[in-house]
């Protein structure tokens, strides 16, 4: 791999049978817009070059078998990680199986990993703001039937890029007034918001023993790195990953 990085690997304490990771940009075969780590179906690029890119993360990682893919919805859904005929539609996805990938893509928008503390089950969430709003995370955590969590908060726009509308501000304060300190006034009438914040204070109301770790990254600026959907519009995602053995 010419001592180039290919994906992340979360920096959080989880137990010796849980595994996660996401993956960079680099080191794909997609050309153009997609360059080069492409491994979603539904953007645009070539099936045969994403069925290389799935094939060699799955070999770079060391996949006990092939991710379980949603199709992603910006909603509030939560499903085991099953494989069907046809994929899901939902944005996050759960097991306490071994050897199960769960799996979300993303290029801008929030994945979480989750995994209870013990190791007995692994999650993979994809929080836009509307799924956000609507309780994915919750929804999610309600499933895992545990109370003693970690969570890695992935890649995503950064705190300084995310420009919302005041209906955006105004829906999350109906929901909760903690949401509030997750916003920053602009000139022009707009809001930048932090939806590394706006993850952080959901988990902090669900009222369980959660820990939370990673943030921090901005997929908007950091070009080598991730995909920018807000950015380049045209354009691949990463994949976040977790399974346990």
């Amino acid at each position: 791999m010419n001592g180039i990085k290919h994906w992340l690997t979360p920096d959080w304490p989880a137990p010796a049978n849980v595994h996660a990771a996401t993956t960079l940009r680099n080191g794909g075969v997609s050309c153009g817009a997609y360059t080069s780590l492409n491994p979603a179906m539904h953007v645009g690029d070539d099936v045969g070059v994403v069925k290389q890119n799935r094939q060699t993360i799955k070999e770079w990682l060391g996949l006990p078998g092939d991710p379980v893919w949603l199709e992603q919805i910006h909603s509030n859904r939560a499903v085991p990680a099953v494989t069907t005929e046809s994929l899901q539609q939902a944005d996050a996805s759960y097991t306490a199986e071994s050897g199960v990938v769960c799996a979300v893509l993303t290029a801008d928008c929030l994945p979480l990993l989750v995994c209870a503390a013990d190791g007995s089950w692994v999650a993979a969430i994809h929080a836009g703001w509307r799924g956000l709003l609507a309780g994915v995370i919750g929804n999610t955590v309600s499933a895992m039937q545990n109370s003693d969590l970690l969570v890695w908060l992935g890649p995503a726009i950064g705190p300084d890029c995310f420009e919302v509308g005041g209906e955006v501000r105004d829906a999350f304060l109906q929901k909760s007034a903690a949401f509030s300190t997750a916003f920053k006034p602009q000139n022009n009438g707009k809001w930048l918001a932090d939806i590394y914040q706006l993850a952080r204070i959901d988990l902090a109301m669900m009222g369980l023993n959660i820990k939370v770790y990673g943030g921090g990254f901005c997929t908007v600026t950091e070009q080598e790195r991730f995909y920018s959907y807000r950015r380049d519009k045209q354009t691949g995602r990463m994949a976040t990953l977790i399974w346990r053995e």
